[in-house]
């Protein structure tokens, strides 16, 4: 503790008119709702020129210990690193009573900074009046600290709620939108029945499946992933399930509609981001299944007696390159009773306790097995499946799942 030195009676008037002064100059910076580098300045000017303090550092626990104000020292202690010996204290403390290193002598001061009980900053002085070494007026210092540097401490702190509060609407307009991109209904009539499930891991996921009518004998349906999460994932969906639309309208050609949609994802992806997906035609009249497999994972079609066929024929993902370098339209005949399963990388992508994938094999053995459930049951089942496979597993990614029983 400092020794006690009493000010005569007009430097103790003075002193009080200072310390007036000074904190007048603090609370006005504050109540201006100036940015911190500005409130630093005026809180370096006020200890200097108000309180005449001629030698100051300030330290700030902001993530780790760092200097925020230097002044009238011949060291530069804003590349210095805080002694540990100071770090210790919690009282305002002589630093000749201190054990550090000798350029730390330049200062005659220290006092704690407290807020709730934990020690958030360091005042050191130096080269200071001889009446203003007494308790009052280093209590007034450390209050005038304390208030600056809680200030903007809450500054801080409203600023990350802002932003968190921005982030969060953005994020509930994503959902809103790619809430949106589904469709409403999906058909079961005499000939098909499409279910569709879709389970987020996140409150924005990358995963799209769709179902558009072309006429009275075609609709087209599709599932495709997007790389990657969020807000920039869910605009380049949305992207391109209005490019699906738009281009549905002008040719059901998939040739073309695969080619348009990948020069669309190319020119609009940020980063590195592009979509997987599958997309396919079916003729009610023809029973014939047309479809592109874009570097999505192969659908299940499984026939009346149990066996199998993967439908991988296509092309590579799109908006990777400006121009497909290669495609593919695959062509297959749908006998009765066959059921087509389309799904993303969260469903087969789940390994157990040996670090054994649950994968395709997985897939088209459930499917084997429970074929004659209704649509609904079947994605539950499957579900549910993959939870007994590991029971401790937490989803790593969206799963979507659209069926298709062709009747």
């Amino acid at each position: 503790m400092p020794d006690i030195v009493v000010p005569n009676t007009q430097q103790e008037l003075n002193l009080k008119k200072l310390e007036l002064s000074a904190l007048l100059e603090i609370t006005q910076a504050i109540n201006d709702n100036l940015p911190e580098g500005a409130l630093y300045k005026i809180y370096r000017f006020t200890l200097l020129a108000q309180l005449q303090i001629s030698r100051l550092v300030l330290y700030v626990h902001d993530e780790q210990w760092e200097c925020k104000v230097c002044f009238g020292t011949e060291q530069d202690f804003t590349k210095r690193q805080l002694p540990p010996e100071v770090m210790d204290l919690k009282e305002i403390t002589k630093m000749s009573k201190v054990p550090v290193q000798k350029e730390w002598r330049a200062f005659d001061i220290v006092i704690p900074i407290l807020h709730n009980g934990k020690v958030i900053a360091f005042v050191m002085i130096g080269k200071i009046q001889p009446y203003y070494n007494n308790m009052d007026a280093l209590n007034f210092v450390q209050t005038v600290s304390n208030i600056m540097l809680v200030a903007i401490e809450n500054y801080k702190m409203v600023r990350q709620r802002l932003a968190q509060e921005s982030i969060r609407r953005e994020i509930e307009i994503a959902r809103e939108v790619q809430s949106m991109l589904f469709p409403k209904s999906l058909p079961n009539d005499g000939e098909v029945a499409i279910h569709a499930s879709y389970i987020p891991h996140s409150s924005i996921g990358g995963d799209y499946y769709d179902f558009i009518e072309i006429d009275q004998d075609q609709f087209l349906f599709c599932v495709a992933d997007v790389s990657g999460k969020g807000v920039p994932a869910s605009l380049l969906m949305s992207n391109f399930q209005a490019g699906l639309r738009t281009i549905l309208r002008q040719t059901s050609d998939l040739n073309t509609v695969v080619s348009e949609l990948n020069n669309l994802i190319y020119r609009n992806a940020i980063a590195e981001k592009f979509i997987t997906t599958f997309l396919a035609i079916y003729n009610r009249q023809t029973r014939e299944l047309s479809y592109v497999n874009a570097g999505h994972n192969a659908p299940i079609l499984l026939y009346e007696d149990n066996t199998h066929h993967l439908l991988n024929e296509g092309c590579t993902m799109l908006g990777v390159f400006d121009v497909l370098p290669f495609m593919n339209v695959g062509r297959v005949q749908i006998p009765k009773r066959s059921v087509l399963l389309c799904y993303t990388d969260g469903l087969t992508e789940v390994f157990d306790e040996e670090e054994a994938e649950f994968g395709i094999e997985g897939t088209i053995s459930f499917l084997q097995r429970n074929r004659f459930l209704s649509s609904k049951m079947l994605h539950l089942q499957l579900l549910r499946e993959i939870n007994l496979y590991n029971e401790e597993v937490r989803f790593n990614d969206d799963i979507t799942l659209l069926s298709c029983r062709f009747k």
